[in-house]
């Protein structure tokens, strides 16, 4: 266990000194490496979540005892997982809830069916083949109210859909882009209803894809260019200054550094344009003790202390490329949640809290009330094992 109070030394983002407390009780499942990826769901309908890791699930509200989902395979640190991301959903329209594989990238994804109670491992069915995306998407894009896997596949972008109806026909990708430069390592991908129309939006790291009010099979949707990121991570919509209009977070340069934030505006036509403010800095002075996160390979967007605001979860992907590779790749494997706050002028502020700092995220990290107490657990699966972190 580890509990985390921190006086942090805030850089070059426009934020005063302060004092944070916030504590959590560390579980650490396995040192295993079996994926980059983990999730929650209610795996045997007792109410209580539970978390999915790899070839395991681990039964709450303690987490100590784990069923194999499919033969388990522990990888070198050094190299790769099988597994980058992990979603779940009732893909069968059983009632149980299952577990979507998301792989390395380029591969196919695979769902696996929970066998409602039953022993043994789980029925593996196809998903998507060669999905592509470093840090893909989840969300409800088309509007049917099951969440949908933003992607790319052989230079397309899109998204794919599952119909609880056919479990067994593979899912359907949509492209919402012509074929351009995509490839199986494109990093950054989100979704979220950027012009206001109530229809979502998909997002990458050059730009986004307004979704058209009659889209058209096989018609690319409306293409709206900016730089958001050199190389992004999970990107997050969100009215941030609260003013009614949807901003975007997102790393700027996941292997590197660089967290951001961007404020829409619009222009006296209604044309929409983006004004970048930086929470993180890309190019920190590593002489000094101010904060910094090198390879923030992995964001999430929730409510962290319950005051109705959502907050930027996220920390250092461990060893991205070993431990040679890429920005300060043996620094301390944190996991920081940064408050969003507000004042009455409108001014915003992202105020850092640690969690941790030996852990760190994979290419995901999730976060979800594991306890009951109504505020998000953090749960993580990396080259360093499995971690619940369960606030207090």
């Amino acid at each position: 266990m580890r509990s985390a109070t921190l006086a942090l030394l805030l850089c070059s983002v426009g934020l005063s000194t302060l004092q944070a407390q916030t504590t959590y009780k560390k579980l650490h499942l396995t040192d295993k490496f079996h994926c980059e990826g983990a999730y929650y769901g209610d795996f045997n309908r007792d109410g209580k979540q539970d978390i999915v890791s790899g070839p395991y699930w681990y039964a709450g509200p303690d987490f100590q005892t784990r069923h194999e989902i499919r033969t388990p395979e522990a990888f070198d640190p050094h190299g790769y997982s099988d597994n980058f991301l992990t979603y779940t959903g009732d893909f069968n329209g059983d009632g149980w809830d299952d577990v979507l594989y998301v792989p390395w990238p380029g591969k196919d994804a695979v769902w696996h069916e929970n066998p409602a109670g039953k022993q043994g491992h789980w029925k593996s069915h196809a998903a998507l083949k060669n999905v592509g995306n470093e840090s893909q998407g989840w969300g409800d894009v088309d509007g049917d109210g099951r969440p949908d896997l933003i992607y790319n596949i052989d230079g397309f972008l899109g998204y794919g859909t599952w119909d609880p109806k056919q479990p067994e026909k593979p899912w359907v990708f949509h492209p919402v882009s012509e074929q351009r430069g995509y490839q199986k390592y494109t990093h950054g991908a989100g979704l979220g209803d950027l012009d206001g129309d109530g229809l979502t939006d998909i997002i990458e790291a050059a730009g986004w894809w307004q979704q058209p009010k009659t889209p058209e099979a096989g018609k690319p949707w409306i293409w709206h260019p900016f730089e958001f990121a050199q190389a992004a991570a999970h990107m997050l919509v969100y009215d941030v200054d609260g003013d009614g209009h949807n901003d975007l977070i997102t790393s700027w340069h996941c292997h590197m550094y660089g967290l951001v934030w961007y404020q829409q505006v619009r222009n006296e036509a209604g044309e929409i344009s983006f004004k970048q403010h930086v929470i993180l800095p890309s190019k920190p002075d590593t002489s000094t003790a101010d904060l910094r996160i090198s390879q923030m390979h992995a964001l999430q967007l929730i409510d962290m202390n319950g005051d109705g605001l959502k907050d930027i979860l996220t920390g250092k992907r461990f060893w991205a490329h070993g431990p040679n590779g890429d920005a300060e790749p043996n620094a301390p494997a944190v996991v920081y949640w940064f408050e969003l706050k507000r004042d009455a002028k409108g001014s915003v502020q992202f105020v850092p809290h640690q969690v941790d700092d030996d852990s760190g995220v994979g290419t995901q990290v999730a976060a979800t009330d594991l306890n009951g107490d109504e505020l998000p657990d953090v749960i993580v699966g990396n080259k360093k094992g499995t971690y619940v972190f369960l606030s207090e």
